[in-house]
């Protein structure tokens, strides 16, 4: 076998075997021989084998299905000479978890279930990640973790090109970091046109802040914000620091809960409540919705950092789509507060100076 016999002349240590035997239709991908081959020359020269559900199945000789079936599987492989074998559990139902056998013990490893027909090149690309991170001297488990994180985030951003199942984007976590930057970028120049636009007087007693979430953000860490807050200087604004991600749990709640209802709407900055706020926004024809603290379940109010997402999908519910303004009438121990939303900080920023400039005339 040509590819063994390279492994042995070149002596290489770090050797992750991807068994590439059955296509997503259920089709053997080798045939019987060459199967025999992969085993018998293959498997005794890698650090890492990592069949899915239906490979294993070849290489053991019995059938797997679920998790004990995936550990037999696992140290039968290892006979055959793989120092360490990954079953790849995604063929599983529910959360899908990858079993590891290093010849002592198991290790799990679950990851995220992404919903999507996107799913050419996982494998390649995971193990690939593997092979990656392994030549960076990574431990092995970390090298698993570091690979599951890669092509869960290459899933996630899969390109829907072509018919049938479309490719995974192993270029989402370069993207990732790039989109990165521009969202810290554009919070520092949205904060510097608050600054100059002298918004002090929309800034509420418990300050503000300005929130700005990555594509496809699920999690408060994918949203950056200012840590410290917005707070007023005399007639302007200031920030303690500059823009974080996970810096605000509260902006980064109103944010998320948005973003379920339409993806395109990334920004928000919170500013101070009062009648003369509503009817500038009235007149500027900006679509107005709310919410009542007084409705919120008890249930909602124990658990830290819900109350404003419950609020938020309170308030979408009531207008059918995604609006400029989010406002709510406060309850004990709260201040009333709007919430201004848009799809990045440049258009939340336009909102909030159109208000500035409208309250202000109206003094």
């Amino acid at each position: 076998m040509g590819v063994a016999e390279k492994i042995r002349q070149y002596g290489i240590e770090k050797v992750v075997v991807d068994p590439v035997m059955i296509a997503k239709s259920g089709d053997a991908l080798l045939e019987k021989e060459a199967q025999e081959t992969v085993k018998r020359e293959l498997l005794p020269l890698c650090s890492v084998v990592t069949p899915n559900l239906p490979e294993a199945s070849v290489l053991s000789g019995n059938e797997v299905k679920g998790l004990d079936d995936m550990k037999g599987a696992a140290m039968a492989i290892h006979q055959l000479g793989a120092r360490n074998v990954l079953v790849k559990g995604g063929h599983l139902p529910g959360i899908p978890i990858d079993l590891l056998f290093d010849g002592q013990r198991f290790h799990e490893f679950e990851g995220e279930r992404v919903t999507t027909k996107n799913t050419h090149g996982t494998g390649c690309s995971y193990s690939a990640a593997i092979a990656t991170e392994l030549a960076k001297d990574q431990p092995l488990a970390e090298a698993i973790k570091k690979a599951k994180a890669f092509i869960t985030l290459a899933l996630r951003f899969s390109l829907d090109i072509g018919k049938g199942h479309g490719p995974t984007n192993p270029y989402a976590m370069i993207s990732r970091e790039i989109e990165r930057h521009r969202v810290i970028e554009a919070l520092e120049e949205g904060v510097s046109l608050l600054r100059r636009a002298k918004v002090g007087m929309l800034i509420p007693e418990v300050q503000s802040n300005l929130g700005y979430a990555l594509p496809h953000a699920d999690m408060r860490e994918d949203v950056a914000a200012f840590p410290g807050r917005i707070v007023r200087v005399g007639e302007s604004v200031e920030t303690i620091k500059g823009p974080e991600f996970g810096a605000s749990q509260h902006i980064a709640s109103i944010i998320l809960a948005v973003m379920k209802h339409d993806p395109e709407y990334r920004s928000a900055m919170n500013i101070r409540y009062s009648k003369e706020v509503l009817q500038a926004c009235s007149a500027l024809h900006y679509s107005v919705t709310s919410f009542d603290r007084k409705k919120e379940p008890r249930s909602i109010k124990g658990r830290e950092g819900s109350s404003l997402e419950w609020g938020t999908e309170s308030a979408l519910r009531r207008s059918g789509q995604v609006p400029d303004i989010i406002y709510d009438e406060g309850d004990q121990g709260k201040e009333a507060m709007v919430r201004v939303l848009g799809r990045h900080p440049h258009e939340v920023i336009e909102k909030v100076v159109g208000i500035n400039e409208l309250v202000t005339s109206l003094r």
